[in-house]
């Protein structure tokens, strides 16, 4: 019940996604990944998760990852746009949107810039400015060597100089490696290093893309505190980069915004997958039970 679509948007670049849809539109919930990733992430928690039951359930690569290739400037308004672009498409005229890392951010530019789009957000381990520590925190501070290092790669791109093949990732398939080879057996250092070095990543991602995307994600946020809609925060119980205290602050600007803790560094869609797919499905239920389902127009 879940199939390919393909989206040609208004620019010309063609965006790859998934939609579960059994048969007519039903209330819509988009699953949105983070840095150097891509829609294969959420393969586990779509073929496990009840929300299928009541939800059409749609993932996407974000444009300049996985199947949505591209090479260029990337950004909040680039993805928020893409992301209206698919709604329409689909005919839905609103949605709740669960995004990780980058997605979360993603999913809070895309509440401030299309407030009317939004039923609700699912924010999992966000990664807001004021919270940045360590080697994030200085990279924040870093930003405009980091856009020099792009003009750079963006420059001998121009000039021909770049990979002309960069081979996939089923990210399901790493993370149930991971689980099995490292986290199974209590070597919880050693996947912090895997997952939270750049290096793995720039093997299947464009070098131009993953310092985009970096800045991205360390760039400030809208104000939250506009968000009017249910938000769920699940927040790393082991913070990896940022403060959980300042994170909780940030959160609790927004008026019906709840946090909960999940016992995972910063993936917990890979640590602690059942964990994290059963919050979300208990606040779904407690939010959405006993509104009617949302067709086309909604």
């Amino acid at each position: 019940m879940e199939k390919q679509h393909s989206l040609l948007t208004r620019d010309g670049t063609r965006l790859a996604y998934r939609l579960w849809r059994p048969g007519a539109p039903r209330r819509l919930i988009v699953l949105i990944h983070g840095v150097a990733s891509n829609m294969t992430r959420w393969s586990e928690f779509v073929e496990y998760t009840s929300l299928k039951d009541a939800w059409d359930i749609l993932r996407l690569d974000l444009r300049g990852h996985g199947e949505s290739f591209y090479r260029g400037r990337l950004g909040m308004k680039v993805w928020c746009r893409d992301l209206v672009e698919i709604l329409d498409a689909e005919g839905c005229g609103e949605a709740v949107i669960v995004g990780h890392s980058l997605g979360a951010q993603v999913a809070l530019n895309f509440a401030s810039r299309y407030p009317d789009r939004i039923s609700g957000l699912v924010l999992i381990d966000p990664v807001f400015h004021q919270a940045l520590t360590g080697t994030m925190r200085l990279l924040s501070w870093l930003r405009p060597l980091l856009w020099c290092m792009f003009a750079i790669v963006w420059l001998l791109n121009r000039l021909g100089l770049r990979r002309r093949q960069i081979p996939d990732r089923d990210l399901r398939v790493l993370d149930e490696d991971t689980r099995k080879r490292l986290l199974d057996v209590g070597k919880l250092e050693e996947m912090v290093d895997q997952y939270g070095s750049p290096w793995p990543d720039l093997q299947h991602f464009p070098t131009g893309n993953f310092i985009q995307e970096l800045i991205a994600t360390i760039s400030p946020v809208p104000p939250v505190a506009g968000i009017k809609v249910p938000v769920l925060a699940l927040l790393a119980a082991a913070p990896t980069y940022t403060d959980t205290a300042t994170t909780k602050r940030i959160i609790g600007r927004m008026p019906r915004a709840t946090a909960v803790d999940v016992h995972a560094f910063h993936w917990p869609l890979t640590e602690k997958p059942v964990e994290t797919r059963e919050a979300i499905e208990q606040w779904c239920a407690q939010q959405f039970a006993s509104e009617p389902g949302q067709g086309p127009s909604a």
